[in-house]
């Protein structure tokens, strides 16, 4: 057996995303997600820094660290979010992995001391950063490359997302309470309705259930469109009304002003 190598990362992303539910896919279907790499401070790094700016686009090596720190392994064999039967691990972009790696194509916008501002995120927040390289066009990109499994599908076909009034008004109630779900709601059903291991989506009386972070979506399917209906809260009336956990107050108020 070859040595084990040991990694310590350069820094960490910072990120509007806090679950994976909640973060785009891939870095390309969220070309607005606006975040940042913090690189330590003490290792010279602000030297390593320079010229990438001049980059449009860059690499960021990092780590599943979700996925370490909650045991989750991996398989050979993965069921990817577009393919209808499974693949070879390495034949995916699946977070479950021997090594858990991954990276992501960014746009930069700037970079001050030792913080990259960047543009088309798909990372967790304080996700691990191993490494960033500029993305050279004329060698990472090949237009005419085959696309495996993909080669039958269109990865950009994504699903027309609607809002309803009602889902709409809990939406902008819940966003003046400082949660924000729209987005990664739009980010989520886009990619389809279909119940999927990884996206919490099961069928329900009446039509379809997204379950994202502590609350539930429902929506209903016309052709290639989704429509979104109402917003639930996820706890059920006993848990809001015993529970001591924090953060449970913007939930008994939504149910007290929208119903459960």
């Amino acid at each position: 057996m070859p040595p084990a190598y040991l990694f310590e990362p350069i820094g960490v992303a910072r990120s509007p995303f806090d679950e994976r539910a909640a973060a785009p896919r891939q870095a390309s279907v969220g070309p607005d997600v606006a975040g940042r790499i913090e690189l330590f401070a003490g290792k010279g790094y602000e030297h390593a820094l320079e010229g990438l700016g001049a980059w449009e686009y860059a690499w960021v090596i990092f780590v599943f660290h979700r996925n370490v720190e909650q045991g989750r392994g991996w398989k050979a064999k993965v069921l990817p979010p577009r393919a209808e039967t499974r693949q070879g691990v390495f034949a995916t972009r699946s977070p479950h992995r021997p090594n858990p790696i991954g990276m992501s194509a960014v746009l930069v916008d700037r970079v001050e001391d030792l913080v990259v501002h960047v543009r088309g995120l798909d990372l967790l927040d304080g996700t691990p950063v191993l490494d960033i390289k500029p993305y050279v066009a004329y060698a990472d990109s090949r237009p005419g490359a085959r696309a495996g499994w993909l080669e039958a599908r269109d990865p950009a076909a994504r699903w027309d997302v609607q809002f309803g009034s009602e889902a709409s008004a809990e939406l902008e109630w819940l966003r003046g309470r400082g949660v924000d779900l729209g987005e990664a709601i739009g980010s989520v059903l886009a990619l389809g309705p279909q119940p999927h291991p990884y996206r919490r989506i099961r069928k329900r009386e009446g039509g379809m259930r997204l379950a994202l972070k502590e609350w539930r979506v429902d929506f209903a399917v016309a052709g290639r469109r989704i429509d979104v209906q109402r917003i639930r809260t996820g706890y059920r009336a006993k848990e809001l009304a015993t529970s001591a956990e924090s953060g449970l107050e913007v939930h008994r108020d939504f149910v007290a002003r929208f119903g459960g």
